[in-house]
């Protein structure tokens, strides 16, 4: 038996880089909403206004503002003053946001990246939800995130199991990606930018008011980016945005890219979207939160630590020690490894090692060669496997495991 059975029965059981897929979800989406937030190299001072939005007291400042203004006869919305009667009067809005519902368009594809969002009282992240369709990782299949209580779910729908971590670094990315889901800092940082000579607006107001104020945002070719082009649709009653139209300058044309949808402002989200009570009653789950995953390193160095966990989980097999070997192997079930290698009589192991970086380097991770003797099927054949993976635990520092490819 060769590695590529191993690596087959790795991948039925979803070992693959699960955490760092996680991130990557997140870190995808969040690339995507970078387009509408591109940050400034040298930001500028913000202005009242600004200051004023971003104020706790909003609303209560705004008000005020616009008071003060009537009292002095001042026109803040006078279409005289560029750009400013849709950007501030959107950026005003927006800052009453607390359910969002966002639909990111690929350009070719038909099925959307989805993400719901539920805020606190104070403008935090209170829970989040991504649907992640087949296309954007064929191998994988769809996907479904929540993360609620700094705790990330994801459901892998393909391979049918559900991965749980109580992590911070996923949670922030996923946070990442809600907060550039939010409009009002969208529109926050375009204003910003066209006072910095980085972005030109054109705002075009239909003599028909049914009609939503349109929004062209020009990003001038600086600080070595591309140029490109978004178009924003603001509703003419709330003033909020409900699409961006993303374009890219190729061939000295502005050609299509994508778009996103913001609908749902406001309108409560059922506490159900964020849990995954949906799941199939058979779906295998690898729960981080509740196990000490893999082997700790103690004094050993990592390339010993990484020899001793491929040692210890082959060991545990012949001893039939399920438990340990599922700890092992990236916190798998105990059931699910018996499942898979129970049928077969581990009886040693002949080599382990030397350890070698792992082709892939996103993996962070090293390969550790062996040879394992085993019975299957009343033969005794030797099991050769040149690219079993280790590396550190996903927010377990000072611990390693086993995993599989990806």
């Amino acid at each position: 038996m060769n590695d590529d059975r191993l690596e087959e029965i790795l991948n039925s059981i979803g070992a693959e880089d699960i955490p760092a897929e996680a991130q990557r979800i997140a870190q995808d989406a969040s690339n995507n909403f970078n387009k509408f937030l591109r940050q400034p190299s040298q930001p500028a001072k913000p202005s009242l206004l600004e200051l004023i939005m971003r104020s706790r007291t909003t609303k209560i400042a705004a008000a005020a503002v616009i008071i003060v203004a009537a009292v002095l006869g001042i026109n803040l919305w006078n279409r005289s003053m560029p750009t400013a009667y849709a950007l501030e009067q959107t950026i005003q809005a927006n800052h009453t946001v607390r359910y969002l519902h966002v639909k990111d368009f690929q350009d070719g594809e038909d099925e959307p990246k989805e993400f719901w969002v539920e805020c606190n009282e104070s403008g935090g992240i209170k829970s989040a939800r991504l649907h992640i369709p087949e296309w954007d990782s064929p191998e994988d299949g769809a996907k479904v995130g929540v993360w609620k209580e700094d705790k990330v779910q994801i459901w892998f729908k393909k391979k049918n199991h559900v991965f749980i971590a109580a992590d911070r670094i996923v949670a922030e990315r996923m946070l990442m990606v809600v907060k550039k889901c939010d409009p009002r800092l969208a529109m926050e940082r375009l204003y910003e930018q066209e006072r910095q000579g980085k972005v030109t607006v054109e705002i075009d107001e239909p003599s028909d008011k049914a009609q939503p104020i349109i929004v062209t945002a020009t990003y001038l070719n600086t600080d070595s980016l591309p140029e490109m082009r978004q178009v924003l649709s603001v509703d003419r009653a709330t003033k909020l945005v409900s699409a961006v139209k993303f374009y890219q300058l190729r061939d000295g044309a502005y050609q299509y890219a994508g778009k996103e949808e913001y609908s749902d402002y406001n309108q409560p989200i059922e506490a159900d979207m964020f849990t995954l009570n949906e799941v199939p009653a058979d779906v295998m789950r690898v729960d981080q939160t509740t196990q000490e995953v893999g082997l700790t390193q103690a004094n050993l160095t990592d390339e010993q630590v990484a020899v001793e966990v491929v040692r210890q989980f082959f060991e545990a097999l012949i001893a039939q020690d399920y438990a340990k070997a599922g700890r092992l192997l990236e916190g798998m079930p105990a059931e699910k490894i018996k499942e898979l290698f129970g049928g077969r009589k581990f009886l040693r192991i002949i080599s382990v090692g030397p350890v070698a970086p792992h082709p892939i380097p996103e993996t962070k991770g090293v390969i550790v060669p062996c040879i394992v003797e085993m019975e299957e099927n009343g033969k005794i054949t030797e099991w050769k496997l040149d690219r079993l993976g280790v590396r550190r635990v996903y927010n377990q520092p000072g611990r390693w495991t086993i995993f599989g490819g990806i």
